[in-house]
């Protein structure tokens, strides 16, 4: 037996303006999944996470979320129906503190927004040791643990991520990708772009290689940093 779709993108063709970035992309995540999407720096990555989220109007094809169709969804329907989304830059409110942020982030939830928050400073003990912190004072490990409670206070089914490395000291970079492996233990598939391939691939399930707005390669994680072919033009191998 197949395992259940959490989200499911087929044939999109999506762009800017009259500029087209995807081509017939396809991919999914299962519910219980990691997926990550890797490619060189202007293949699309981050705007399949846009088009999924409805920050874009796919052109052509059709996206779902379980069984239901959300290709042409707003971004703050979406939110209502189990997406969520950490897009790379201005994922927090700096002015705001960690506690105002994560409701901010429930503003939509019509209850148990409290519970909810509660969880997550349990869950992100760094949050709740500086929950009157404002949110610009925290280090840019600290910023993306916040921006992933952020986006989960909703209780997203699917969680799309971009980039949740960029910008981090390499140190750091282990303990941002152990939180989101975390995210995905307790309950919620995640589909991330990463330029950092080899550590994204490296706490997923399956991966994606994009060029030019198209899928190249698709293969379990391990596999894709195992292909001599994807290492030669992708991982710098």
């Amino acid at each position: 037996m197949s395992a259940q779709r959490a989200l499911d993108v087929q044939g999109v063709d999506s762009g800017y303006g009259e500029a087209q970035v995807l081509y017939d992309l396809s991919l999914h995540v299962d519910a219980d999944e990691i997926v990550c999407i890797i490619g060189p720096n202007g293949a699309g990555k981050s705007t399949v996470l846009k088009t999924v989220f409805g920050l874009l109007d796919p052109w052509a094809g059709q996206i779902t979320v379980g069984d239901t169709d959300i290709t042409h969804t707003a971004p703050e329907d979406l939110v209502r129906k189990g997406v969520g989304y950490v897009p790379q830059v201005e994922n927090v409110f700096g002015s705001l503190t960690i506690d105002e942020n994560l409701r901010m982030g429930g503003v939509a939830k019509e209850s148990g927004l409290e519970s909810t928050i509660d969880g997550l400073y349990d869950r992100f003990p760094v949050l709740e040791e500086k929950r009157e912190a404002k949110a610009r004072t925290l280090s840019g490990g600290q910023r993306q643990v916040l921006a992933l409670a952020r986006a989960l206070v909703m209780e997203p089914d699917v969680l799309l991520i971009d980039e949740p490395s960029a910008g981090l000291a390499p140190n750091i970079v282990q303990d941002v990708f152990q939180n989101v492996k975390k995210v995905n233990e307790l309950g919620t598939a995640i589909l991330m772009v990463e330029q950092n391939a080899k550590e994204g691939l490296g706490i997923s399930d399956r991966g994606y290689v994009l060029d030019q707005g198209s899928v190249e390669f698709e293969d379990r994680a391990g596999d894709l940093l195992d292909n001599p072919e994807v290492s030669r033009l992708y991982l710098g191998g």
